[in-house]
Order: structure tokens, then C-alpha cells, then sequence
């Protein structure tokens, strides 16, 4: 079972007087093999648990994808922020099962050692991130089989194809994505990495509704865009949103997901926000406050079952890893709020 468990009470500093969510939150043991895994995971639904937090420390397919790296210190940002947060009424924090992180130290160790620039090595990078789609959905895929909402967690923006497929396959029809990022992530099927996990769930037939919010049609290529708009999806691009209403925006982006009537993932690449640390970090994109609607909005909607925060890099914040970490902490934990908070005003 390639899953590790977290230990909260490294991620927080106690302070007398107070209670931390790191001191409340619901957390998994360390799980040897799948059965055990399936039945910790349904003894946390008995409990109340509804939302599961996964990691994944990876930045082997934004380096794939000829980027690069830093996406691997994304998760341990998140729960600095999470975990130091005040348990109080109002954070629902009893719906929260922190499931730990998928271990991908191995394939991490040997992506540091491959060069991204030489061909050869360049394809190895490809198979290491085809082994973590295996181990990524191994680990969602139990936990969409039980009921569980996924709030994943680090990585490159490859992860979503395990997401998806592993979505589609718990819930036995192809899914839906709504994107905040400003690339389509519909490059070529060469070889997986984080640019292409939307091409290849399309191809699978796992991924049959897409939107993309936020798109920049200067950071697309042309042979992505034409595969994207034969597959007949859509995008509203970043340049559309600097003229209109934001609030109308995510009414409407809502209004188009419900009408699928198809089990819905939200996906956020944290470069789509202005000055966020990330894998391509964007100076001139969306608010922290529009990212968090965005997810609050979606996350209201009776058919979603996820959000992918993907692609923060501590590491690369201008001002070095010390800033990077704070705020990735700060941004990630809001957005994980944002999804609690959305999926708290469900229609039941």
C-alpha cells in the first residue's frame, strides 16, 4: 500500500489556552496493505468523516513536462497552514479525514537524478510519472468507492488524470472538470506529465465535460487548442475575466457543470493566481479571493467530488523557500477551507 501516515503534532506548535486543528483532526494510522486500508476508510465514514485529505510530494511530472520542480514541498506547506489553524465552531473540522500521503519517495529520488533536457532521460521521467498515476489512484479510488469527497493536495497538475480515471471508475461513468489554470493541460499524448492529464483521460474515455476558467490563449499551443476544441470542450479566457463580473462568471460556470449531470472535480493550478509560488509562477493572473470562490462555488454543488490543488512550489517564491512556505501554507489551507465551506451549503 503505497500510502504513509501523517504524525499532526510535527506540522503545529501547541499554545496553551488553545486548540489546534492539528489536535482535533481525524487522521489514519499507518496502513500496511488494501484491506486494511478499505476498512480504516469506512470506519472513518461511520465516524462522520466526509472529506479525505491526501498528499502527494511530487514534482516528477512538472519536470516531465519540462518544467520545474519544487511541487514536491507543496503538501508539507499545507499542513503547516491546516494544522496550525484554531479548532472552533466554526470550522466544521469534524468532517475532515486527514488520509496522509502517497509514497512516492522512490520514484522522487530517482526523477532528482534524471535530466529533463536529454532525450533519454527525459522518457524515463515519463515512465517514473506512469508509475505514480498507479499509486495515486490506488489511493483515491477506495476512498470515491466509500463516499468520500478528495481534497488532494501537491504534485504537478499530472495528478488529475489518476483522479479522474479513478472518479470514473468509482462512479461507473465518465466525469466532468472545471479548471482554474491558464493552460488547457491538453498537450500531446507523448509520454505522461503534468501537461497532458486531461488529453489522455479524454482519450480513455474517463473525462466527457470540460471547462477550463482562466485560460491564457498565449500559453497554449496551437495543436493543444485544436485538440481541445475538437473534443468540443470550452474555456473562458483570463483576458474575458479582467473585463467581466466575477460573481456572474461563477454563476455561470456553475449553471454549465450542474447541466452535466455528471460527477464533478474541480481543479485549481495555483499559477492561475498572481504571485502564488509555483512550478510557472504567474504575475499577472486571478486573486486569492477569486481562487477561493471559485473552489466555495463549485464545491456547493451537490455533484463534485473533489478539488485538485496542484502545482505550488515553496522553493521557487522570489524571495526564497522561508516566504515560499508561508505562503503556499496560507494560500493552500484557505482553499481547503473554501471546499469545506461549499461542501457544508450542499443542498441536501
Amino acid at each position: 500500500m503505497f500510502l504513509t501516515a501523517i504524525d499532526p503534532s510535527a506540522w503545529f506548535t501547541p499554545r496553551a489556552g488553545e486548540i489546534r486543528l492539528g489536535q482535533t483532526l481525524a487522521c489514519l494510522p499507518q496502513i500496511q496493505d488494501i484491506s486494511a486500508y478499505h476498512q480504516a476508510i469506512e470506519e472513518s465514514w461511520q465516524q462522520g468523516q466526509r472529506i479525505a485529505i491526501v498528499g502527494v510530494p511530487e514534482s516528477i511530472g512538472p519536470r516531465a513536462n519540462l518544467g520545474r520542480g519544487g511541487a514536491e514541498h507543496a503538501f508539507g506547506a499545507a499542513l503547516k497552514g491546516l494544522l496550525s489553524l484554531q479548532s472552533n465552531p466554526m470550522i466544521a473540522d469534524h468532517e475532515l479525514l486527514l488520509v496522509g500521503q502517497v509514497d512516492v519517495i522512490d520514484l522522487q529520488q530517482q526523477g532528482d537524478a534524471l535530466r529533463n533536457t536529454d532525450i533519454g532521460e527525459l522518457a524515463h521521467l515519463r515512465e517514473l510519472v506512469e508509475r505514480l498515476d498507479q499509486r495515486v489512484q490506488q489511493v483515491v479510488q477506495p476512498l470515491f468507492e466509500c463516499g468520500f469527497d478528495v481534497i488532494l493536495i501537491g504534485g504537478g497538475h499530472n495528478n488529475a488524470y489518476p483522479l479522474i480515471r479513478a472518479l470514473k471508475q468509482a462512479s461507473g461513468t465518465a466525469v466532468g472538470a472545471v479548471n482554474l489554470d491558464p493552460h488547457a493541460d491538453f498537450r500531446a499524448r507523448e509520454g505522461r506529465h503534468s501537461g497532458n492529464g486531461f488529453s489522455y483521460a479524454y482519450m480513455e474515455d474517463a473525462l466527457k465535460h470540460y471547462h477550463v476558467v482562466g485560460l491564457h490563449e498565449g500559453k497554449n499551443n496551437a495543436d493543444s487548442l485544436k485538440q481541445f476544441s475538437d473534443a468540443e470542450f470550452t474555456y473562458r479566457s483570463v483576458h474575458e475575466l479582467y473585463v467581466s463580473d466575477w460573481r456572474a462568471e461563477l454563476q455561470a460556470t456553475a449553471a454549465q457543470a450542474e447541466a452535466w449531470h455528471v460527477p464533478l472535480g474541480i481543479e485549481v493550478d495555483v499559477d492561475a493566481l498572481q504571485g502564488v509560488p509555483a512550478s510557472a509562477i504567474n504575475f499577472n493572473g486571478l486573486s486569492i479571493a477569486q481562487g477561493y470562490s471559485f473552489v466555495e462555488c463549485l464545491a456547493s454543488l451537490p455533484r463534485t467530488r473533489y478539488v485538485h490543488l496542484a502545482e505550488a512550489a515553496p522553493s521557487l517564491h522570489p524571495a526564497g523557500r522561508e516566504a515560499g512556505d508561508m505562503a503556499c501554507a496560507q494560500l493552500l489551507s484557505e482553499l481547503v477551507l473554501a471546499y469545506l465551506h461549499g461542501f457544508q451549503h450542499r443542498s441536501p
